[in-house]
């Protein structure tokens, strides 16, 4: 941290790397994919009160999940559109496969940066509304935007800091982004991933990020978790984008970095961010399983609404 911004662990920003000139080059040549809905599942409808043990992708990087221990939703993105607007930017292409008032009780929600994308505060003070008791995990700099907005029980956190929560340890870990809700907060919250470790098992959230070393440090510091979801999408114009979003092949470069048994997409087929065709991420990554003599589930593209043994 350097005066009141952040920046990664190898001491360079999105500033840094990427110019305004830059950003406004990518948008006035872009060509944005056409409109294209993947498949999704009503199987979570199976689930029942006392169902554990299991993961269900809702849409982008929101999952929810149960150890055994809690039921926990990370980055939860429920509106329309994921921007400050409600009548502009990206407009989701698939409704979110469970709604937030089809969730279970849910006793801990993980952010991993203030993105609009990933932090979307409507549905934030929805879950808190529907669940009063539950504990709010977000990045250094982010806890104030939630308290603001009524959202009670939220704690901050800088990277390997952690808390106990019953039987499960959440630490943040760091990762390779940016922060901003607007033009004058650039990098003043921190960004990361969550790894959940319980006696049962250990998930891992990658949050949104680029590729670095951190994924190495991360299994060194901690071990390997057992599950993993790790971005997909969001790569394309690589000149643009490489800095501060993976792309397919290093999506799996990733996950073999931590050493995980078996890892799950996310951040693809929801909102049309970026430049790549809405089908492409899944396209590729069946491909460099093939290449790597991987196995198919080492690193599954799932359906909304699918349920994920864990």
């Amino acid at each position: 941290m350097s005066g009141e911004t952040f920046s990664n662990t190898n001491q360079t920003s999105f500033d840094s790397e990427r110019s305004f000139g830059d950003f406004l080059k990518w948008r006035l040549t872009r060509k944005e994919p056409k409109a294209v809905q993947i498949e999704t599942s009503d199987q979570w409808k199976q689930l029942g009160e006392q169902s554990k043990n299991y993961a269900v992708w809702i849409g982008h990087s929101t999952y929810l999940l149960n150890n055994g221990d809690l039921t926990i939703v990370t980055d939860p993105v429920f509106s329309k559109r994921a921007s400050p607007f409600s009548w502009a930017g990206p407009k989701r292409l698939i409704a979110p496969a469970i709604s937030l008032e089809e969730l279970p009780d849910i006793d801990v929600i993980t952010v991993s940066h203030n993105h609009y994308d990933h932090l979307d505060i409507a549905s934030l003070k929805t879950l808190h509304k529907l669940n009063p008791k539950a504990l709010f995990l977000v990045s250094k700099g982010d806890m104030d935007l939630l308290v603001r907005s009524g959202i009670k029980n939220v704690t901050e956190f800088l990277w390997w800091e952690n808390i106990e929560v019953k039987n499960t340890m959440f630490t943040f870990t760091p990762n390779q982004h940016w922060s901003a809700r607007g033009f004058r907060d650039r990098n003043k919250s921190l960004w990361g991933g969550w790894f959940m470790q319980s006696s049962n098992h250990t998930i891992y959230h990658a949050g949104d990020t680029g590729y670095s070393d951190d994924f190495k440090e991360t299994r060194s510091r901690l071990g390997s978790p057992d599950f993993a979801m790790i971005p997909i999408g969001g790569y394309n114009p690589r000149w643009f984008m490489n800095y501060h979003h993976v792309n397919p092949s290093e999506s799996i470069q990733i996950a073999l970095d931590l050493g995980v048994s078996k890892s799950f997409g996310m951040h693809w087929g929801t909102f049309r961010l970026t430049d790549e065709d809405i089908l492409e991420p899944a396209q590729l990554i069946d491909q460099e399983l093939k290449k790597l003599n991987l196995a198919d589930d080492f690193f599954r593209t799932v359906k909304p609404g699918e349920i994920l043994p864990l």
